[in-house]
């Protein structure tokens, strides 16, 4: 089960100088490498630092000043419309509160993830975003800094995690096909993932709602070129679907495209129905139905359980860390 959210708060300097049963100037001294105390004592401090995961603060060392907090927001992909409208919701809220956010993009890389968490510790005062890796392989690379995770269930106790609920959404968007009179319904799925999406999940329970077996499923790659392949691929197996639903917008828009070079008019002979709500949805023609996402109380969300964590006070609960989704009925479906 996923912790409620409510971890301890962030160690201090004084939560070592209490277990090693020295003073703060000592802690300060033994960590910063001065001379003036004895090789017993120093060992003593690293060992209560190391054993409580204590990373010295950015404020502590003067490299800012006390009322200036930065946010490394790390997302797998900026080309990806959805992750560039969460990190300015992200800094919007961010800079209402005074604070910086320094945007990394991972390219969807579990390596490029692994050394953007070894770079920015350093750098940064709390960790957030779209992580991939163990948690305790990112417990490991945060050194103690606050981690809160986007779309992901947390387990670590000291980490936070914001939930994206999109079941009433999806179950919305097949409920709409089903009344229009599709009962051939597929999905494109993400083809990163070794198991089917969460997504597919709803997708699924949303079919059975309906009394329709689950629909074949093609797995795209995360892209509007991934999202035409899987629909050319599913149409060739499946010839009598005649509606989707697409893993995210991006994806959903390559299938529009790939119907229209497949000579099947949107949303005549086949419906199309993306996740996100990206504002580039309303753009393509025909403009694009979506489960939309909220990405403002995203961002306020993240911001808010962030500056929960760093300042000590009782993180938000489980119930509150969701962020739901709905369905908006463009002219695709």
């Amino acid at each position: 089960m996923a912790s409620s959210g409510t971890g301890p708060r962030r160690v201090t300097i004084n939560d070592v100088a209490r277990t090693a049963g020295v003073s703060r100037q000592t802690v300060s001294r033994a960590l910063n490498d001065k001379g003036e105390i004895d090789v017993t004592t120093k060992q003593r401090v690293l060992d209560a630092a190391l054993a409580l995961g204590y990373r010295p603060s950015r404020f502590a060392r003067g490299l800012v000043r006390q009322d200036t907090i930065s946010v490394g927001l790390v997302i797998p992909d900026l080309l990806n419309p959805f992750f560039t409208e969460v990190a300015a919701a992200a800094l919007d809220a961010a800079r209402s509160r005074g604070w910086h956010v320094v945007v990394y993009d991972t390219g969807d890389r579990i390596e490029e993830e692994r050394g953007t968490l070894q770079v920015i510790v350093s750098q940064v005062d709390a960790v957030v975003g779209y992580l991939s890796q163990p948690e305790d392989e990112i417990d490991k690379l945060a050194r103690g800094l606050p981690v809160v995770l986007i779309d992901r269930e947390h387990r670590t106790e000291r980490f936070s995690s914001i939930r994206i609920d999109g079941e009433k959404g999806v179950r919305a968007a097949i409920a709409h096909l089903v009344e229009s009179g599709h009962r051939h319904i597929g999905m494109l799925d993400h083809a990163g993932r070794s198991e089917p999406s969460i997504r597919h999940a709803w997708f699924a329970d949303a079919m059975t709602a309906c009394g329709l077996d689950a629909g074949p499923v093609s797995r795209a790659d995360q892209s509007v070129e991934g999202g035409e392949s899987a629909l050319k691929d599913l149409l060739a197996e499946h010839p009598d679907v005649t509606a989707v639903f697409a893993f995210n917008d991006i994806v959903a828009i390559g299938a529009l495209r790939g119907a229209r070079r497949l000579g099947r008019e949107v949303p005549r002979d086949l419906a199309v129905i993306g996740f996100d709500g990206l504002q580039l949805g309303a753009l393509v023609e025909p403009p694009l139905s979506t489960v939309a996402l909220d990405t403002r109380a995203l961002g306020a969300l993240v911001v808010e359980q962030t500056a929960r964590l760093l300042t000590g006070e009782d993180p938000l609960g489980r119930d509150e860390l969701v962020v739901g989704a709905e369905l908006r009925l463009r002219e695709s479906a």
